[in-house]
């Protein structure tokens, strides 16, 4: 990994429907059964959470549902911000805790949550970089898995290819073009990103794909 701490990866695609949260998912848990702390799923769409919702629909079979929820901020600025103050029950500004982390039981993976319920109406969320919470994270896990939306939704992921180890791109094998994964690995690279993979999602009987993306 860059720097000391733990590795960090991303999964990103370039258009919706490729299944990238499902394999993001999927590695955090192979990580988490591994780590000696821990492993983090980091889901960059804030205004969904599908990532734990998907843990609480029960994703994974044998694995336990979202239980107790840590503070995420890790006592440093957070990586987004967002238009206005935030008020919580007391009245002072919560706007840096809005991002928060759960314990998936039974497992040492946890995975993020932003508490939308408390943005009014009309507040915007944007993320931003901050180095020095990718240095904190790196130090509570042994692994960052970072879900990041596709390309042609949201620029979320393109802006943090460069905090990741490696990005793996995911594609569907009956549905994605290679030059369509040629593209994205350009924008990876003009972004900052080292791509480490591709993973082939739902081949189905079209193993010629693969071929052609080496070609």
């Amino acid at each position: 990994s860059s720097g000391s701490g733990g590795c960090c990866v991303m999964f990103i695609a370039a258009r919706e429907g490729e299944g990238t949260s499902s394999v993001a998912a999927s590695f955090a848990l192979l990580a988490a059964r591994k780590a000696q702390k821990s492993a983090w799923l980091l889901d960059l769409d804030l205004r969904r959470n599908a990532a734990f919702a998907a843990f609480e629909d029960g994703f994974a079979r044998g694995v336990g549902r979202p239980g107790r929820a840590y503070d995420a901020s890790l006592r440093t600025e957070p990586i987004y911000t967002v238009s206005s103050p935030v008020k919580g029950q007391s009245g002072a500004d919560v706007a840096n805790k809005l991002l928060s982390v759960h314990e998936i039981d039974r497992t040492r993976l946890l995975v993020s949550r932003f508490r939308n319920e408390l943005l009014g109406h009309g507040q915007r969320v944007r993320l931003k970089s901050q180095p020095e919470w990718w240095s904190r994270v790196r130090q509570a896990a042994d692994w960052v898995v970072i879900d990041a939306p596709a390309v042609t939704r949201s620029s979320a992921g393109l802006s943090f290819v460069s905090e990741a180890d490696g990005v793996f791109t995911v594609v569907r094998a009956d549905s994605t073009g290679p030059q369509e994964v040629a593209a994205l690995r350009d924008e990876i690279a003009a972004s900052g990103g080292r791509v480490a993979g591709l993973v082939l999602n739902r081949m189905g009987s079209d193993a010629r794909f693969a071929d052609r993306l080496a070609g």
